[in-house]
Order: C-alpha cells, then sequence, then structure tokens
C-alpha cells in the first residue's frame, strides 16, 4: 500500500461514501444474475439491467451481439462484463454503514414544501421513480444531447465523475445533512469536487453515457433513501414554490 492510499481529504472521503450511497440504494434490489449471467424477467430493458448489474449498455450491447434499438426477450441469458463490476466498486468499499434505499418509509418522508427544488432540466419523464426492487430510485429525463443541467438546490459538490457503472458522467451535490441529489448520463461536467453551486447554476450537459439514449437520471436523497422527485419538485416549467 502507498504512502498516499493513507492519506485522503475530505472531499475523497467524501466522494467515496458518495458512491457507497448509490451502491446501496442498489444493495436490496432482487436480480436475476449469477455470477456473470443475467437471466432477462419481464419489464426488464438493457438499460434498467445496466443498473442492476453494474454492466454499461454499451457493454451488455456488445458482449451480447445486441443493435439499436436494444430488443431482449424474457428468459435470454446475457453475458455480464464481471471486470467492469468489480471496477465500479472499487474505492467505493462500506466502510462505512449507509442506509438502504427502503429503510425509510414513505409516511417517513420529509413534508412536500420543506426545502425549495428545481427541475434540473426540461423534458418528457420518459422513466418515472419506482419503490419495487430493482425498480428506478428517481426519475429519468429525455432531452437533447448538450441540453443545460441545473442544480436542483444550493450546495456543494461532493462527486464529479465516471467511476460507478452504470451512470456515466455523474454528479452528487449535497445540500445538508439529511438531503443530497444526483445527476447522472451528462455529456460533460462543469464542476468540480469541493465546488459550491447555487440553486439553477449549471453543473452540466445533457448526454448519453453509460445509457441507450440522451437522458438526465435524477435523484433526491433524504438520509440516503431515494425518495420520489416528482412528489416535490414543482410543476415543471414553474419556479419554486417555497
Amino acid at each position: 500500500m502507498s504512502a498516499g492510499s493513507l492519506t485522503r481529504t475530505p472531499f475523497q472521503i467524501a466522494s467515496c461514501l458518495a458512491i457507497a450511497l448509490l451502491l446501496a440504494g442498489c444493495a436490496g434490489s432482487q436480480s436475476s444474475s449469477s455470477g456473470d449471467v443475467y437471466t432477462v424477467k419481464r419489464g426488464d430493458t438493457l438499460y434498467k439491467i445496466s443498473r442492476q448489474t453494474g454492466t454499461s449498455v454499451r457493454d451488455l450491447a456488445r458482449l451480447n451481439g445486441i443493435s439499436p434499438p436494444y430488443t431482449i426477450e424474457v428468459g435470454q441469458r446475457l453475458k455480464l462484463n464481471s471486470a467492469s463490476k468489480s471496477s465500479s466498486a472499487k474505492g467505493a468499499t462500506k466502510t462505512a454503514k449507509v442506509v438502504p434505499s427502503s429503510a425509510v418509509p414513505l409516511s417517513s418522508w420529509p413534508p412536500v414544501g420543506q426545502r425549495c427544488w428545481r427541475w434540473p432540466t426540461t423534458g418528457k419523464v420518459v422513466m418515472t421513480y419506482s419503490t419495487s426492487d430493482g425498480g428506478n430510485k428517481g426519475i429519468d429525463i429525455a432531452g437533447q444531447r448538450g441540453q443545460a443541467v441545473y442544480a436542483s438546490g444550493a450546495g456543494k459538490v461532493v462527486y464529479a465523475g465516471n467511476q460507478l457503472r452504470g451512470y456515466g458522467n455523474l454528479i452528487m451535490i449535497k445540500h445538508s445533512e439529511e438531503y443530497m441529489t444526483a445527476y447522472a448520463h451528462n455529456d460533460t461536467i462543469l464542476v468540480n469536487n469541493g465546488q459550491s453551486v447555487k440553486i439553477g447554476q449549471k453543473i452540466a450537459t445533457m448526454g448519453s453515457t453509460d445509457t441507450d439514449s440522451v437522458r438526465l437520471h435524477f435523484q433526491i436523497r433524504y438520509k440516503a433513501t431515494a425518495i420520489d422527485p416528482l412528489r416535490y419538485l414543482p410543476p415543471q416549467g414553474s419556479p419554486p414554490k417555497c
């Protein structure tokens, strides 16, 4: 072990914890994965499987000879990139206990209006939040490549990078001890680790990194639990009402 690995800056530690929080959100999901093979079940898409297994959409398509529009069938067995899965977790080992995504029940979610949130971008919501095992832990908003992505609230960037497979170019912003937001699949990242940002500040441009179409995957996390953003965001196109 090198001497450098023993001394981590606060932002490096925060980055590792931020990744661990996202990993923990997937930890409780039921999976049809066995070793390096995944069996497709009803409701699966290549994008969803990418999230669950940690193998990028691009790698899944390449390993299994699947071409756009990436049609898959129930019962189909897909090869996974085990090397990608192991590398995605590197540096994000669970050294700190984190709350899994299902730990805070809906009845304990924060009240609407407790914090001001603005839409991180505009566009059609093509995938909504789901509480089911393996379900989407945020919302996916379709848009155009290069479209602006904005901070949904004021805070500090605790992670900006692409180390977590399935999320592409990812930004995580800490807003308080209880709240954090995540912005995935960006084309370009316009902020740095440790940078303070204002609500509505442009932080990235929309892209398709580690996904099969241009979109933004957006999460709001409360006490490490992913909660439904649509419950807390104002009507699209409207300013925050608090």
